[in-house]
């Protein structure tokens, strides 16, 4: 069949999907400059500043700009270099959309910097950088405008700030709330306590939500004004919201209540709050140093104390200092409760040490604490995700005699390994238990039986369980739904596919695997034309699967330099390549071209970052070694 598609035909819709828009005609001399700035900048050749100096007009810096807006560090040091040049002078547009593109590309501080040098070493006033970032971007931009409001609020602007934000608000596009904190806490800095409460009820009155920041600085501001019962009653309300205090507002609490004789109040509050905050915020070594002062106050640590740091340095990756604690719970005459044991077996198996959960676990039995339901989950998962699917199994049995198995979740992980396995009838079976004790099949359940029929090439039996899903009222997630996409592409069956895929857009339950499964499925089936249709359509939700799936079709069609075409494209738009680039494009070369070919295609993915997938780096280095390169 592919043979048909080394046509002129097929050449020519390549073409067409890839046109971007009419041809130019011989280029003009700003376009000449453009072209010679571009590839002396992208070498670092500095000097052609100065020697094109008097033709760099704004337009011409803009468009410079805008071309190497997918490097940021090269960006600022080309606006840093124009800078310097007394015959170049920065417009304040030209400045704006550096710093648009910064704030595109996360660099924060550098927009911050380029704002605070408008503002102080130029001597523009806010709401003139306001206007032009508006000139050339968009009011919409949000992080724009929070970076504008963060340089007035260092440069002492509290006014303008403030108007900043009201502007933005008439224009129906309001900061954002870190933004609003940032100010809060600008108010409080400067001792404005009565400005900080009456802006803090607009947030709440425009609609905002207050975060973890937002509730640590009303701590502060009550703490300050020596209200400590209603700073108090501020952390109720973050727990009371699913909000977790950080170690910032228990801090202020503490030093609050100290500082109010309360010292009860600070010891009982370092129990409940303190340690458990930190643990779980990635600051294990801090909660045992807080641990230490509890006990230096006479305050005795229990299980639940210790529980918490264990599963802190657990999740941190710090299982040795786990257990020097467990050990430290027994020498004080407390023994590990199920949680501690389940914290510590289901991290055992995360590292892959299979022996060790056993054995803690039979630990956990000889001390005389009874496994519990999550116990039995653990070890199930345990056992299927190191690859020990039928002890597992055996497990799962010992744990329906316990009467452990009392939820759906082991009974799920069994299924998708089962399946993984193309254990079709096993994996029946094990749903035939589940219906079998009382057990309803949740939309995990069902979803699992979909995508493993589906994988297995039953598109048909994958129907009747979505039928099935259906009738006992549960919705379909979209992987449930991308599952049955792929198994319709596998299968050829495109009627189907546009039917389930103008469903998604009418649900709104689509994202980029949808659209890269059915582009799949075009290049596999050899639709051509179809394929370069979607993979236009898709626009910004192209991503890099999108581009290697195209790459790899072009290159089995044997079209290697549209392929490499298709590569530029992906680098302009801030894509990365990776190893299934490389092998692709790779294995691709070194049929069709020399061995030096070869080593320049390496060489050029390689230097963009592309870390080289092992196998295919080795067989390239012994085909070139033969070739004598």
């Amino acid at each position: 069949m592919f043979l048909g598609l080394h046509s002129s035909k097929s050449r020519y819709l390549f073409v067409r999907a890839l046109h971007i828009g009419p041809k130019l005609a011989s280029p003009g001399a700003e376009d000449i400059l453009f072209k010679a700035l571009c590839v002396n900048i992208r070498q670092k050749k500095w000097k052609i500043l100065n020697q094109l100096s008097s033709n760099l007009t704004n337009t011409l810096l803009s468009r410079i700009f805008r071309e190497f807006q997918a490097s940021p560090g090269l960006l600022l040091e080309i606006y840093q270099r124009i800078g310097e040049h007394k015959a170049i002078s920065h417009s304040l547009n030209s400045c704006c959309i550096t710093i648009h593109i910064m704030v595109g590309r996360k660099k924060y501080d550098d927009a911050l910097s380029l704002m605070e040098q408008l503002m102080i070493s130029k001597g523009h006033a806010a709401f003139e950088i306001f206007e032009a970032l508006i000139n050339t971007g968009s009011v919409s931009n949000i992080p724009v405008f929070d970076t504008l409001v963060r340089a007035c609020t260092r440069n002492g602007l509290t006014d303008d700030a403030y108007e900043l934000i009201k502007r933005l608000r008439i224009d129906s596009c309001w900061v954002s709330i870190h933004a609003m904190n940032n100010f809060l806490n600008h108010l409080l800095k400067i001792g404005d306590i009565g400005r900080f409460w009456i802006a803090y009820r607009e947030m709440i009155f425009f609609g905002y939500y207050e975060n973890v920041n937002t509730f640590n600085l009303l701590i502060l501001a009550l703490c300050k004004e020596c209200k400590l019962s209603e700073a108090f009653s501020v952390l109720y309300k973050m727990l009371k919201s699913g909000i977790i205090p950080n170690v910032v507002g228990v801090n202020m609490l503490v030093d609050g209540a100290c500082r109010a004789d309360k010292l009860d109040l600070a010891v009982k509050l370092i129990e409940k709050i303190g340690i458990m905050s930190m643990g779980y915020k990635g600051n294990p070594e801090l909660a045992e140093e807080i641990m230490g002062k509890m006990v230096i106050m006479g305050m005795s640590p229990n299980i639940r104390t210790y529980g918490i740091l264990v599963d802190g340095y657990s999740r941190n990756g710090f299982l040795e200092d786990a257990f020097r604690l467990c050990d430290e719970m027994v020498e004080k005459g407390l023994i590990p409760n199920s949680a501690v044991y389940n914290l510590l077996i289901h991290w055992l198996y995360m590292e892959g040490d299979v022996s060790g959960a056993l054995f803690l676990l039979s630990n956990m039995m000889k001390n005389c604490v009874p496994p519990d339901r999550f116990t039995h989950s653990i070890i199930v998962k345990g056992l299927c995700r190191n690859g020990q699917v039928n002890e597992a199994l055996r497990v799962h049995n010992w744990g329906l005699e316990k009467n452990l198995a009392k939820d759906v979740f082991s009974h799920n992980v069994l299924i998708d390994y089962i399946f993984r396995d193309k254990d079709i009838r096993g994996a029946k079976q094990v749903l035939c238990s589940m219906f079998v004790r009382g057990l309803v099949p949740d939309v995990v359940t069902y979803g699992t039986m979909i995508v493993g029929y589906c994988k297995a090439s039953g598109i048909e039996k994958a129907l009747d369980i979505y039928s099935e899903m259906i009738k006992m009222n549960k919705n379909p997630n979209l992987v449930i739904l991308n599952s049955i996409l792929d198994g319709f592409c596998k299968e050829d069956n495109f009627d189907y596919s546009g039917v389930l895929i103008g469903e998604m857009k009418r649900l709104n339950m689509y994202d980029a695997v949808t659209f890269n499964t059915l582009l799949s499925g075009y290049c596999c089936s050899g639709k051509i034309e179809e394929a370069f249709g979607l993979f236009n359509s898709m626009g910004k939700m192209a991503n890099k699967v999108t581009f290697n799936i195209m790459i790899n079709m072009l290159c089995k069609l044997g079209l290697f330099e549209h392929a490499k075409e298709l590569l530029g494209v992906m680098l302009c738009r801030g894509l990365k390549p990776d190893e299934i680039t490389y092998t692709t494009l790779i294995t691709s070369v070194s049929k069709t071209s020399s061995s030096e070919e070869v080593v320049k295609m390496h060489d050029y993915l390689v230097l963009r970052g592309v870390i080289p997938d092992e196998q295919t780096f080795k067989a390239v280095v012994s085909w070139v070694t033969e070739e004598g390169i």
